[in-house]
């Protein structure tokens, strides 16, 4: 008890807190030092922001959009190497003082010729010749730790990924990317991806259209614009629904510094979608699978949970499950809150010590294109909490997954997809039966509550612990 009340003591937490602050200044500086995959790691670390002390998401979101900034003679020799020209003679204007930097470049303003503002993103000229000296280095670390703690094996993880992280070092690819992007998203007229000027872009320099907007995690300045941070939620939460249940091309980076909002020419929410570098694919097996999934969590079918979970190659179904929403579930409760409760978020907590080993079986088990997906839809969860959760991300995630699998099953029929009426008319169909069949439930699970409650009163049953918990 005395232990207990000495954790709890002011001059305890602030004793926490400033060790906290310091590990995390840590952190960034030497994640500023060294870029690249670094400053890669602390955004990432960014959208744990349910399990990471609040020291460390306040320091490492400068990492989002301010990092290295490199002098203008870099600039200069990047330019002369890549189209044998200065930037003067590319660019009618060009500003040397970055707009942002960041992991892989940094952003000047620039204009074209004939008067059009454009962001050009320049690489750190010196990052292609670190890459592999980076990697190598975190195998060495991970090594290490492994050594001292050796249920931490990542090293698998890094190996995985080696391929998908060097693709972010040419920017041709990335351009390429953001048009597939721009066309995938095509029919949500809210999504605004930068146009690319090809003339003007090389495997490390990328000129784009641009575009204005603040961070969508700066609820001030999104209130001061007069936008809804509700709409602004949901049509993010939609947008990569899309891609993951649907086109499976899925942008695996979507931190709040890539994500800028601004007023449409609706007077609402206009999302716009940058830094395509990181992108990965999930077949449409593993999409169809993970649509289901997705359904039979919110509607708490535990038999389709199973399932699912399986047909991803995932044995422990409930672990998988509760990874991929980030909270735990309760079976006998069908809504699902946002923002975790203290009790929810020590369980988590205590989930990610006591499940280590289980955790990592699940991660090496399910496809690998997953860990990408996670960290995607880790982060949108990330942003919608920084929103304060205006939208119950669960429901339109899963309304999201019923339509696209709609979309999908439809086009599976061959013929079918051609006809846009019977494609609605299938994709409606589910959509309304995932709705009739969550309120069913919800209204079932009330009236029961209702009946035992009212049987209880009047004596005639007797509830133990368990019922009453569900009751509460």
């Amino acid at each position: 008890m005395w232990l207990f009340v000495a954790w709890m003591s002011p001059l305890y937490l602030a004793g926490m807190s400033a060790c906290h602050q310091r590990a995390a200044e840590c952190m960034m500086d030497g994640a500023i030092r060294n870029g690249g995959i670094y400053i890669k790691l602390g955004q990432g670390l960014c959208s744990f922001n349910h399990l990471l002390p609040p020291e460390y998401i306040r320091t490492l979101k400068v990492l989002e959009d301010k990092a290295l900034n490199r002098r203008y003679r870099e600039v200069d020799a990047l330019f002369q190497e890549d189209f044998n020209k200065s930037p003067q003679q590319l660019y009618k204007e060009f500003d040397y003082e970055p707009i942002a930097a960041a992991s892989l470049a940094q952003v000047h303003k620039a204009k074209l010729f004939d008067g059009t503002p454009v962001a050009v993103k320049v690489q750190y000229i010196d990052l292609r010749d670190r890459f592999d000296g980076d990697i190598r280095t975190m195998e060495i670390l991970l090594d290490i730790i492994k050594f001292m703690h050796p249920s931490f094996g990542f090293r698998w993880v890094l190996k995985d990924l080696k391929g998908t992280l060097a693709q972010e070092l040419d920017f041709e690819n990335e351009a390429r990317n953001s048009e597939r992007c721009a066309e995938e998203l095509k029919h949500f007229t809210f999504v605004v991806v930068p146009k690319v000027f090809w003339e003007q872009t090389s495997k490390r320099v990328l000129t784009a259209e641009f575009c204005n907007g603040c961070k969508i995690n700066n609820v001030e300045e999104i209130r001061r614009q007069g936008l809804s941070l509700k709409d602004t939620a949901d049509k993010l939460i939609r947008a990569f629904a899309e891609q993951i249940f649907y086109t499976g091309f899925i942008h695996a980076d979507p931190h709040p510094g890539n994500v800028l909002v601004r007023r449409g020419p609706d007077n609402k929410a206009e999302l716009v979608l940058l830094d395509h570098g990181l992108y990965e694919y999930l077949s449409q097996r593993d999409r169809a699978a993970l649509c289901k999934l997705w359904r039979s969590i919110v509607l708490r079918d535990e038999a389709a949970m199973e399932k699912y979970s399986n047909a991803l190659g995932v044995k422990e179904y409930f672990l998988f499950c509760e990874m991929l929403l980030q909270r735990p579930i309760n079976m006998q409760e069908l809504g699902l809150s946002n923002i975790l409760s203290r009790e929810e978020t020590t369980y988590m907590r205590e989930m990610a010590v006591n499940r280590f080993n289980s955790i990592m079986q699940v991660l090496k088990s399910m496809p690998r294109p997953m860990l990408l997906v996670f960290r995607n839809i880790n982060t949108v969860r990330s942003i919608n909490i920084s929103l304060g959760a205006p939208v119950d991300r669960y429901f339109v995630m899963a309304k999201s997954a019923v339509r696209c699998w709609g979309k999908i099953q439809a086009e599976r029929t061959g013929i079918l997809h051609r006809f846009w009426l019977v494609r609605w008319f299938r994709t409606s169909w589910e959509s309304l039966k995932f709705e009739v069949a969550l309120r069913s439930e919800m209204a079932i699970m009330s009236l029961t509550r209702s009946l035992l409650s009212l049987l209880s009163y009047f004596g005639l049953v007797s509830l133990d612990a368990e019922v009453y918990e569900y009751l509460r």
